[in-house]
């Protein structure tokens, strides 16, 4: 099981489209998903402890919760403003696929001073970008990384939409 799971982990960092397709079916690479969140999590938090502690202790749970509403944000904009007779998906599928999107972010680790922070983190974030956008390739079944890239996009605008509003909405608290 940790093999697979090990196995799993190293193919996404390394963004092999048949891992993507692999957990996309398998329902039960749900827990390995959100394990692969909460590592790329922890990594974080140790690659910004120099910026306090409370973003080791806090970021794992924002994680996990900000995983879920975005595999549903995604599956929204993915299957039902940008789907086609071929896109067929589930929050399931797209959360076992976006979560192994992660997987780069354990490079986050190594972020230790200033300097290697910024270089880990941006790097990281461009990585998991485009672990991103084969997830979503896999998972709506397009044919285009172009149209997961932009449904990517869409998605993300969407979602700091929402947390501008809540942003403005609860300043005054």
């Amino acid at each position: 099981m940790i093999n697979l799971f090990l196995n799993r982990l190293f193919r996404a960092i390394k963004i092999d489209i048949d891992v993507f397709e692999e957990v996309e079916k398998d329902k039960n690479a749900t827990v390995q998903a959100g394990i692969v969140v909460v590592l790329s999590s922890l990594a974080a938090g140790v690659g910004s402890l120099h910026l306090g502690a409370s973003n080791f202790l806090i970021a794992p749970a924002l994680s996990l919760l900000s995983w879920y509403v975005w595999a549903y944000i995604i599956y929204f904009v993915g299957v039902k403003l940008f789907g086609d007779n071929k896109t067929k998906s589930d929050h399931g599928e797209l959360l076992r696929t976006i979560g192994f999107s992660s997987a780069p972010g354990l490079i986050r680790v190594f972020g230790v001073t200033p300097e290697l922070m910024t270089v880990t983190f941006v790097g990281s974030a461009f990585w998991m970008l485009a672990c991103m956008v084969v997830a979503v390739k896999s998972a709506l079944d397009y044919d285009s990384l172009w149209k997961a890239f932009g449904v990517v996009v869409v998605s993300w605008l969407v979602q700091a939409f929402f947390l501008f509003l809540i942003i403005i909405l609860f300043r005054g608290f």
